[in-house]
C-alpha cells in the first residue's frame, strides 16, 4: 500500500465526505481523487516518467494536494519547496534534485526564463492561474494547473510502484552549507502517516486545521498524510493567522490543530482568542521545536485543551515520538515510541546508555530515510546499523519518555524552521568588504530564537547594508536581525571560530 492507492481506497469509502475545505470551499474524496488521477495523467502525457522529479513550489493550497499525490500515482519523486526562498536558493535545489518539472505559484513565473536558461532539463512549468495559453520558453512548456486538471480524457499509466521505490526528497539545510536532501519511499511515508495517524487515534471523524507548510514534512505527514488514509477532513489555510484558525476551528468545529511553539504563542497572545473557539478541539499537536513548559501549561489552561508534544526530522519522515494519549503527559518531554518505531540513547560508539543519561538520540524504524541525494558519504555517518543518528542530545525516564536536552550543536530554530549558521555565514562572506563572520541564535520572544550576525569588515558599513544584501540571498527566516560589527572575532589556537563565546557574549 501506498499514499495514493490508499486515497483511492478511502474514495471509495467516503466518496461524498469532505476531503479538504479551502477558502470555505469544500472539495470531496472522489472529487479529489479524481483531480488526482486527472493530473497524473497530465504529467505523463507531457513526458513525466516513473522516477522523474517534480518540484512543488507552492504554499498551502489545493494545487499542493493535487500536485503532490498526483505526482507521486504518476510514478514521479516529489521535492518540495519552501516558496519565500531566493532564486539562488530555489536555483541550486533545482539543480542538484535533477528535477524535470516544476509547479509553481504564478507569481513566480517571472523567475522561469531564467531558470530554464540555466536549467535545460526542465521540460514542464505547471503554474496556478485559470488561463489556458500555453507558451514555450527554452524548450520548456508552460501550462496552467487548472488546464493540467482538466478531465482530457488521458489515462494514468500503470504503474509498478514498489514500497521501496524513492517518493520525496526533502532538502534540509546540511552543517556543511549547502542543503542535503532526505530521500524518503513509499514504505517511508506511508508507514510513518500510519504509524502517527494509529497513535494520535486519528480516525474519519477528524477536522484537521492546516496552518503548517505543506511542503514541510511535520504538516506533510501529520496534518496532510495520516488525516487523508484515515478518511479525515483538512481545513487547509494559505497561511498561518490566529483569527483564521479560530474562525475555522469554530465554524467547521475542528478536532485537531497541529503547530510549532510559535504559533502556539501567537495564538496564546491574540486578544480575541477565546475557548469556546476550540470547543470541539480533542488535541494540539507541537512540534518543530521544544515547546516552552511555561506557555504549554499557559495555553493548556486557556483553552482547555491538552497539546501532546512530539519530536521528529526530515531523515524519519519524521515523527519519532509522541506524547501517547492514554497515558499521562509529561510537560517537557518528546513522550515515546510510536508504533513500529524505535528510539534510543547512545554514546559516542554507538552503546545505548542507561536510562537517565544523556546522549545521542538514534531511531530506527521503516520510517529511516534510504539515505541523502547524491551524498553516499554523509548517509554513510548518518545510518550505521540500520541505526539513524540524529545529533540531537536526549536521555530517556524509565518510563519510556524521551526528553531533547539540547539541539545540535549550533543550530537555530526560527519559528520551527532550521537555521543553520554555516549557510547564513557563507552569504556573509561572498559580500566583498565583509572579512569575516559568525551567526548564533539569541532569544526572540515571538519565533522562539532569531538570527545574530558577528561581522569583521574591510571598511565601513551599516547594519542595515547587511540587512538588505542578505534580504537578496537568504529566504526572510534566515536572515540576521540583529548584527554586531566587532573587531576580531574569538578563535581557539587552531585558528577556529568559537561560537561558544559568542553565545556567552550575547547572554552577558
Amino acid at each position: 500500500m501506498n499514499l495514493t492507492q490508499k486515497l483511492t481506497e478511502t474514495a471509495k469509502t467516503y466518496p461524498d465526505k469532505q476531503a479538504y475545505i479551502f477558502e470555505d470551499q469544500e472539495v470531496t474524496y472522489k472529487q479529489l481523487d479524481d483531480k488526482v488521477s486527472m493530473f497524473a495523467a497530465s504529467l505523463s502525457s507531457e513526458g513525466i516518467q516513473k522516477g522523474d522529479h517534480v518540484a512543488l513550489i507552492l504554499g498551502n493550497s489545493p494545487e499542493f494536494l493535487i500536485g503532490y499525490y498526483g505526482a507521486l500515482r504518476a510514478g514521479a519523486v516529489v521535492i518540495p519547496i519552501n516558496p519565500i526562498y531566493t532564486p539562488d536558493e530555489i536555483g541550486y535545489l533545482l539543480h542538484n534534485g535533477d528535477v524535470k518539472a516544476v509547479i509553481m505559484l504564478e507569481q513566480a513565473l517571472p523567475l522561469v526564463e531564467k531558470m530554464t536558461n540555466q536549467l535545460p532539463d526542465i521540460a514542464l512549468v505547471a503554474y496556478t492561474g485559470e488561463g489556458t495559453e500555453e507558451k514555450v520558453i527554452s524548450n520548456t512548456k508552460l501550462k496552467t494547473f487548472t488546464t493540467m486538471i482538466e478531465d482530457n480524457g488521458g489515462t494514468v499509466p500503470e504503474q509498478s510502484i514498489a514500497e521501496d521505490d524513492l517518493a520525496v526528497i526533502l532538502y534540509t539545510s546540511g552543517t556543511t552549507g549547502k542543503p542535503k536532501g532526505a530521500m524518503l519511499s513509499h514504505n517511508n511515508l506511508y508507514s510513518n502517516a500510519s504509524d502517527t495517524g494509529a497513535y494520535l487515534q486519528i480516525t474519519s471523524e477528524d477536522v484537521v486545521i492546516t496552518a503548517l507548510p505543506m511542503f514541510h514534512v511535520f504538516c506533510m505527514t501529520v496534518v496532510m498524510n495520516a488525516p487523508l488514509i484515515s478518511g479525515g477532513t483538512l481545513l487547509i489555510l494559505p497561511k498561518f493567522s490566529p483569527q483564521e484558525v479560530f474562525r475555522v476551528a469554530e465554524k467547521y468545529k475542528a478536532t485537531i490543530f497541529a503547530g510549532v511553539p510559535t504559533m502556539y504563542n501567537f495564538l496564546y497572545q491574540f486578544p480575541e482568542g477565546r475557548a469556546e473557539y476550540f470547543n470541539h478541539i480533542r488535541i494540539c499537536i507541537s512540534g518543530g521545536s521544544s515547546l516552552p513548559v511555561a506557555l504549554l501549561h499557559r495555553f493548556e489552561k486557556k483553552f482547555n485543551v491538552r497539546i501532546s508534544e512530539g519530536y521528529g526530522l526530515s531523515e524519519a519522515s519524521p515523527v519519532t515520538c509522541f506524547n501517547p494519549l492514554d497515558r499521562p503527559r509529561k510537560a517537557g518531554s518528546i513522550g515515546t515510541n510510536i508504533r513500529n518505531v524505535e528510539n534510543k540513547v547512545v554514546d559516542e560508539l554507538g552503546q545505548e546508555l542507561p536510562t537517565g543519561t544523556v546522549g545521542e538520540l538514534a531511531v530506527k524504524g521503516p520510517n529511516v530515510m534510504k539515505g541523502y541525494y547524491k551524498m553516499p558519504e554523509d548517509t554513510a555517518v548518518t545510518i550505521k546499523g540500520g541505526w539513524l543518528f540524529t545529533g540531537d542530545l536526549a536521555s530517556m525516564d524509565d518510563e519510556g519518555y524521551f526528553y531533547i536536552v539540547d539541539r545540535k550543536k549550533d543550530m537555530v530554530i526560527v519559528g520551527g524552521y532550521n537555521v543553520y549558521p554555516r549557510e547564513v555565514e557563507e552569504v556573509l562572506y561572498e559580500h566583498p568588504d565583509i572579512i569575516e563572520a559568525a551567526v548564533v541564535g539569541v532569544p526572540d520572544p515571538n519565533f522562539g530564537e532569531a538570527v545574530q550576525a558577528f561581522i569583521v569588515t574591510k571598511q565601513t558599513m551599516t547594519a542595515e547594508d547587511v540587512l538588505t544584501y542578505c534580504g537578496e540571498h537568504l529566504a526572510k527566516y534566515k536572515c540576521p536581525t540583529i548584527v554586531e560589527f566587532i573587531e576580531e572575532l574569538p578563535k581557539n589556537t587552531t585558528g577556529k571560530i568559537l561560537r561558544k563565546a559568542l553565545r556567552k557574549q550575547v547572554n552577558a
